[in-house]
């Protein structure tokens, strides 16, 4: 029996840490001096903390959410990927730890995986909708304090206790529900306009319009409404009082990705746009495969992508997750949104300035149960990592070449049992579940002026999978004079 219990198993090697961490400083105070009225961030590997000053403040603690031209915006993103087990959320959960609301940070980027159980009905008919309107209420509750999903209508969805409520409604209407800008003005391409035509490689110009239509990328397909709620523009009392607004949000099959911002940042934000690539049954169904999100960030172009790649823990497994990623890469072509044929557009994920990567990536240890129970009850965390897949692949160059991931300094996030802090397996009663501990649950990011700041599980037994989160501090290139997009 393993028998650890895994609340306070992120004790880490110290020395470890403060070099990983020291090695970060020096390439952040290389471009020190930018700012300086800079603030005090924590940044945590695992439970040992370390505290310096970052050469540039965040966008939360600016006045202004513009900058001159040629100087940098600092901004900060938070990443979250859950494999929820095919387990619909009740309105008790409380996302506030895992999000980290104490910390705020500019831009959520939250994956689930498995937000529906993998069936037939699920996979080949049609997808159930209604555990992603949940989750965005819950997601909305710890982000904007709020008991409700703010839509129109004739009915109150408000308990007079104050609890959540999760509105009877399409993902869609809730969706459109919490944005505070239009999903058409955040997909057009808004470049600014009075710039010369010289610089026509770089920007697009005059196409308020996408030449897609709004059901071709259309984050939220499902037109289907469960109740009578007749829901409009978003009410202005509740636009007010929301400080996060949602930007993106789609569902295939059990993948879930979702985008929230300061509503401060959405008015800089466009050319939105979100592929999807199945890569389940018959390699093409959505059980498996890769949600994408592409935008820019004033002049800055962002990919965010969550994932569930092939499962099975026997030898050569690995490679077929190898091959899922490089046909997400392959595959994956965001639409054209520009009328100008002579503008940059970037259609594959690694045309993109930044680039995050997270979801279940079902990479294991190549270990056997017995000798991964040993090293685990040895806290012998160093021998464990050597044996990861993902860390082997990417060392042979077989995957994610070019990327970067943060050293793991906690435990094995799958599989456990429900309800529990134990492995499943070891008990007897479990034994039929057993899987050998593994990180599944990953993020990896590419692309310069990108600062890791933590990278962590969090403590929640709803699943068999303990959720994943990373905080990264992020340069973004401001648009010329601080001007604002149309």
């Amino acid at each position: 029996m393993i028998g650890v219990g895994f609340s306070g198993m992120t004790l880490m090697n110290q020395d470890r840490t403060n070099q990983q961490a020291s090695s970060l400083i020096g390439k952040i105070l290389s471009v020190k001096g930018r700012n300086q009225s800079n603030k005090e961030v924590e940044v945590s590997f695992g439970p040992s903390e370390v505290q310096y000053d970052l050469p540039l403040q965040p966008l939360l603690s600016r006045g202004e959410s513009t900058k001159a031209a040629s100087e940098n915006l600092s901004i900060r993103v938070f990443v979250a990927t859950w494999n929820v087990g095919g387990k619909s959320p009740d309105s008790k959960l409380n996302l506030d730890d895992i999000l980290q609301v104490r910390e705020e940070s500019d831009i959520y980027v939250l994956g689930f995986q498995e937000i529906v159980p993998l069936n037939a009905g699920n996979v080949l008919v049609i997808e159930d909708n209604e555990p992603a309107v949940k989750w965005l209420a819950l997601i909305n509750q710890s982000l904007n304090k709020a008991n409700y999903v703010p839509l129109r209508g004739p009915k109150s969805i408000a308990s007079p206790g104050g609890s959540l409520v999760f509105p009877k409604t399409s993902l869609r209407k809730a969706s459109k529900a919490l944005r505070t800008e239009n999903k058409r003005r955040l997909k057009s391409c808004n470049c600014p306009t009075h710039l010369e035509r010289k610089n026509s490689k770089e920007f697009c110009f005059g196409c308020p319009q996408s030449q897609t239509n709004e059901n071709d990328i259309s984050s939220e397909d499902d037109e289907y409404s469960s109740s009578n709620f007749s829901v409009g523009t978003m009410p202005t009392p509740a636009a007010n009082s929301m400080k996060y607004s949602l930007v993106a949000s789609k569902q295939m099959v059990g993948i879930f990705l979702t985008v929230w911002m300061r509503k401060e940042l959405v008015q800089h934000v466009s050319h939105m746009r979100i592929s999807c690539v199945g890569r389940g049954i018959l390699g093409c169904l959505g059980n498996k495969g890769c949600i994408s999100v592409s935008m820019l960030v004033h002049k800055t172009s962002f990919c965010f992508l969550c994932s569930h790649l092939a499962s099975g823990e026997k030898e050569g497994d690995e490679l077929r997750r190898n091959s899922d990623v490089i046909e997400i890469l392959r595959n994956t072509q965001f639409p054209r949104i520009c009328k100008s044929s002579s503008s940059r557009v970037i259609e594959r994920i690694l045309d993109h300035d930044r680039v995050i990567w997270l979801g279940d990536l079902n990479y294991r240890i190549a270990l056997s149960y017995s000798d991964t129970a040993k090293l685990l009850k040895e806290k012998a965390w160093d021998a464990l990592y050597n044996n990861d897949q993902l860390k082997i692949e990417r060392e042979a160059g077989r995957v994610f070449k070019g990327w970067k991931e943060g050293k793991i300094y906690f435990a094995p996030t799958y599989k456990y049992s429900l309800n529990s802090d134990i492995y499943a397996g070891e008990t007897v009663e479990t034994k039929s579940k057993r899987r050998t501990p593994a990180w599944c649950d990953r993020i990896l990011w590419r692309g310069s002026d990108m600062y890791q700041l933590s990278y962590e599980r969090k403590e929640s037994r709803f699943s068999d999978h303990r959720p994943v989160c990373s905080r990264f501090w992020v340069n973004v290139e401001a648009m010329e004079d601080g001007s604002k997009r149309r």
